[in-house]
């Protein structure tokens, strides 16, 4: 059992646990590698909507940045679970469900990034605990806010942990939680078709995510899948990319925050189909797998403004 300092799980130990300031350092390198992780010019090596984001004719220091490149920031943190005092729990049966972005101002090509972590919430569901990490990102020199991270990691198996009749349940900044809307039963305003790459997972990792389910095929087969799966923050930059590409007009900076709920996972080589409505400023998407017709991820993404083109 993870943990430390209790022999029990004591979620006021959990809530009062501070974290050490880290640091993030990454190029332009790093920004291209991650843009082709996800896809971008996959199709079309000329793709003048994508190309921007691996290529500038003046120089790399010139690229743009997706604003999913914000999610590597919070890389790491899962492992530093372990060393949080009253928290008890199998790391074997650890699941990221959530992932919520906010975008303050647009990244940078290269950057150092200071990351200040806290516990934003833990709540107990009974058969399972959750508990939120948040990552608040600023660029070490200047020490302005570029980003927030905020994950869900469902902890199956540790919850019950509540000393009362009422489960237990804590959030920092409750008001800032926006609940998921339902996926509406219209037609969708765009559907985007991609398909991934039998490698996709290998070239993925090389952005900071090297856990062996993704790449390693008898770790796979122990965790119960039938070979290594894609990253689940992969699957959200295909689904972003997507939203970029038909609603944004291609321009990234217009996305304010993004949100993510991993449903299932996605076997490197299928096939993604990304369903998005408008609403507003807020873009409702689903990600199916075409091979399985199954859904593996959905959320929304708000936008400050909305494209002319549309």
């Amino acid at each position: 059992m993870a943990g430390s300092g209790c022999s029990e799980f004591d979620p006021e130990l959990v809530i009062s646990h501070k974290f050490p300031e880290s640091l993030y350092t990454y190029t332009e390198r790093d920004a291209a590698l991650y843009a082709l992780g996800i896809g971008a010019c996959a199709k079309d090596a000329i793709d003048d909507k994508e190309l921007k984001y691996v290529y500038h004719q003046d120089g790399q220091e010139f690229i743009q940045v997706l604003p999913t490149f914000a999610a590597l920031f919070s890389l790491g943190f899962t492992s530093e679970m372990e060393q949080i005092p009253g928290l008890q729990y199998d790391p074997r049966l650890l699941l990221h469900g959530q992932q919520y972005v906010e975008i303050y101002k647009p990244l940078p090509s290269h950057g150092c990034i200071l990351n200040k972590v806290s516990i934003a919430g833990l709540h107990d569901k009974g058969k399972a605990a959750i508990l939120e990490i948040e990552i608040v990102s600023y660029e070490k020199e200047s020490d302005d806010p570029l980003c927030m991270n905020r994950l869900a990691i469902y902890l199956r198996g540790a919850g019950g942990f509540s000393k009362s009749s009422q489960p237990y349940s804590y959030s920092k900044n409750p008001s800032n939680q926006s609940a998921f809307p339902k996926i509406p039963k219209s037609q969708p305003f765009a559907v985007f078709e991609e398909c991934t790459h039998a490698s996709q997972a290998l070239l993925y990792r090389l952005s900071g995510d090297y856990n062996p389910l993704h790449s390693d095929p008898m770790v796979a087969g122990i965790a119960g899948f039938s070979r290594p799966i894609l990253h689940g923050l992969c699957t959200l930059g295909y689904a972003v990319r997507a939203i970029i590409k038909c609603i944004c007009g291609g321009e990234q900076n217009m996305i304010k925050s993004i949100s993510g709920r991993f449903l299932l996972h996605v076997y490197p080589g299928e096939t993604l189909i990304t369903e998005m409505w408008l609403a507003g400023l807020r873009v409702i998407y689903q990600v199916k797998v075409k091979d399985r017709n199954r859904a593996v991820l959905s959320g929304f993404v708000d936008l400050d403004r909305l494209s002319s083109s549309l």
